[in-house]
């Protein structure tokens, strides 16, 4: 093999280095019927926000969650790792039980003023990935969202994003969210408010 092809795949056109996919170890990944349940939990906890039954969607909070969105800003490639706003900061969201209750409370007794009329949202969960974590009933899932929602007669709002959960199992087949991380995609909320649970 001469030097000018050393380093090259066959195939790989001249001048072009080859790349060398990258495959994560298959152990680390849920088994099928593991990521069945947890897209199963994933799609329940979204029908209970659509269907406005936020006291039971509440109970699938673990005592300790952590319930939040950074904020993001727009950065250049080299400042990638200063694109979300860190632990402390100013956040869209950072809540723990306590104030989840406090939020979930409000829509229960009515006294919600920018959700009297409420909201229509329809709550879309997809490429679902789960991992495993050093504790056995812990899982790390992450997915991506859609959320729209309609209110009164013209108002309409998009949110898309990700989400990183940190999901426990509590028993057989009883989950609860022990964190939830939430990554919008645009870096300037849009909307009138962020009234609901995403």
């Amino acid at each position: 093999m001469s030097e000018s092809t050393a380093g090259r795949s066959p195939s790989a056109p001249a001048g072009r280095e080859s790349i060398t996919p990258v495959v994560p170890p298959v152990d680390l990944f849920a088994s099928p019927r593991l990521q069945l349940e947890i897209e199963q939990f994933l799609y329940m906890e979204a029908k209970l926000l659509d269907d406005r039954k936020f006291a039971e969607w509440y109970t699938l909070m673990a005592d300790d969650i952590r319930y939040w969105a950074p904020t993001r800003r727009n950065r250049l490639r080299r400042e990638a790792d200063k694109e979300n706003s860190q632990r402390g900061d100013v956040a869209l969201f950072d809540d723990n039980k306590q104030t989840l209750g406090w939020r979930v409370n409000q829509f229960l007794t009515g006294m919600h003023w920018s959700e009297d009329p409420p909201s229509r949202t329809r709550h879309i969960v997809s490429n679902v990935v789960v991992r495993q974590t050093e504790d056995p009933d812990e899982f790390e899932v992450r997915s991506n969202f859609i959320c729209y929602r309609n209110r009164l007669e013209r108002e309409t709002d998009f949110w898309v994003g990700e989400r990183e959960d940190l999901l426990r199992c509590t028993g057989p087949a009883q989950w609860r969210i022990a964190g939830r991380t939430i990554l919008l995609d645009q870096s300037v909320v849009l909307s009138k408010n962020l009234s609901i649970f995403l």
